[in-house]
């Protein structure tokens, strides 16, 4: 398994625990993003720039993507797909999305595009914090127990 991480928008905190976990458990994970983004000093942490664009970073998530392997990110129709290919997708704030769930959230974001689009003000979503941290961490470390090889 590898980790892909949308990390344009992928807050600093949920890096930082990406980046233990490669060290701790010996993953690989790539950060794919349009600006210039800070790694450790780790052959198991790499970061791949993109041009500027609409999807140029989920285009090259699914492009380079291989089943089972898993994708940090808030973007709705980037997990989608991702689940389609046969991977796996986190958000940022610790919900694994699923073949059951990611209709919905399909749904709910066609909605609130809407909304937005006709003047509606629906907020965004409320600030990164600490509790949001620790689901992230939990669900990962959940995902990543799961893949690990069994010994005999």
């Amino acid at each position: 398994m590898e980790i892909w991480v949308d990390a344009d928008a992928c807050p600093n905190a949920v890096k930082e625990i990406l980046f233990r976990a490669s060290q701790r458990l010996g993953v690989q994970v790539t950060l794919v993003a349009n600006g210039p983004v800070s790694t450790p000093p780790s052959p198991l942490v790499r970061s791949v720039r993109v041009s500027a664009g609409f999807d140029v970073a989920d285009n090259e998530i699914l492009k380079r993507l291989a089943a089972g392997d898993l994708v940090i990110t808030a973007d709705i129709p980037l997990a989608a797909d991702v689940i389609e290919r046969g991977g796996q997708a986190l958000n940022p704030r610790g919900e694994l999305y699923t073949k059951d769930t990611i209709r919905e959230r399909l749904t709910m974001r066609d909605l609130m595009d809407t909304l937005r689009g006709s003047g509606i003000n629906t907020g965004g979503p409320p600030a990164f914090g600490p509790r949001d941290r620790q689901t992230f961490a939990n669900a990962l470390d959940g995902i990543l127990a799961k893949s690990k090889p069994r010994s005999a």
